[in-house]
């Protein structure tokens, strides 16, 4: 049987209370007294006993992530560091991928709550009121990353809306007179939660209308390759095809390579994200970037906050800022 928290108590003449300070790394205790403690439980080997502390705390140490899938890089570069700053701050990560489909995501949420997870981070695909008052009848911390749910829960973000609308002005200033735009997610705005879909592309053509821009193109099919063999790209009008996301503007230059389309001369392109695969891409693809790591680390830290002081919800919304590549 391993040596106890009380048997290294004893052994160092304190207070059980004095040790599971030192184990733990919290405050109140001497640099020296903590020393011995950590020296006493190294030579014995010591191995916290996690079922009894986390009975003694009412708390798991466990935290749910639960996002659509890992297709997009910028995705598993948010799930990446989420683990890792829950690592560090003594919690494992529950991984829980939904499909981007509803009921998965609900019943994702329900199987954390009878696995007693301590709190969620969430890339919610619901929304609604039917679903907020499904997340309050979890009653599990929570902290919705990128779509954004009520203001009565923490949330981690971006302004996607000023970030694409910066975009859309630049490429007008550039002299890019005809627009197209590509996102296939806007084909479930009405049932799905896209938050973060939603605002680039409302900002996209707010800023479109301020200028006095004609009606972009808008390609919401899942199949948008094809979409854009149907459109010609060496017109009188320099043409600006803006994509929601990096992964669609690497499929669109692709198109155009193959097509012979020439980038920026026939087509520019933009994309939003700015994944870290872009450094092996010729033409630098122009593209907007934010920290998807800064993400995953805050929304961890601000749900470990409410797991652990009761903090109220807050709701960060962190920098982006424009890369100006070769394809625009």
């Amino acid at each position: 049987m391993g040596i106890t928290i009380k048997e290294i108590a004893r052994r160092c003449g304190v207070s059980i209370g004095t040790v599971d300070r030192a184990l733990n790394g919290r405050p109140g205790i001497k640099e020296e007294t903590k020393r011995r403690i950590l020296e006493v439980a190294r030579q014995a080997n010591y191995e916290p006993d996690t079922v009894a502390r986390s009975l003694a705390s009412g708390r798991s140490r466990t935290i749910g992530i639960v996002i659509g899938d890992l297709n997009n890089r910028s995705f598993a570069q948010l799930v990446n560091a989420a683990e890792r700053t829950a690592r560090e701050k003594g919690y494992l990560v529950q991984l829980m991928l939904t499909g981007k489909e509803s009921e998965p995501e609900k019943q994702c949420l329900a199987h954390l709550k009878s696995r007693k997870a301590d709190g969620i981070v969430l890339f919610p695909v619901n929304k609604g009121e039917r679903f907020e008052a499904f997340l309050d009848r979890l009653g599990l911390p929570l902290v919705a990353v990128c779509n954004r749910l009520s203001e009565r829960r923490s949330y981690v973000g971006i302004d996607d809306r000023s970030a694409m609308a910066e975009a859309a002005d630049r490429a007008w200033t550039a002299g890019y007179r005809r627009f197209v735009y590509i996102c296939p997610p806007l084909t479930y705005r009405e049932s799905h939660n896209i938050h973060t879909q939603a605002e680039r592309f409302d900002g996209f053509r707010e800023a479109l209308a301020r200028r006095g821009a004609e009606e972009p193109i808008v390609v919401t099919s899942q199949d948008f390759v094809s979409e854009l063999a149907k459109l010609e790209f060496c017109g009188a009008a320099r043409t600006a095809v803006f994509c929601s996301c990096d992964a669609y503007a690497l499929e669109a230059l692709n198109h155009f390579r193959a097509r012979g389309v020439r980038v920026p001369e026939d087509a520019g392109i933009t994309g939003f994200d700015n994944i870290d695969m872009l450094k092996y891409v010729s033409p630098r693809l122009t593209t907007v970037h934010y920290d998807m790591e800064e993400i995953g680390r805050s929304a961890v830290e601000l749900l470990v906050e409410q797991i652990e002081t009761g903090q109220a919800p807050r709701q960060l919304t962190l920098p982006y800022r424009y890369v100006a590549g070769d394809s625009m």
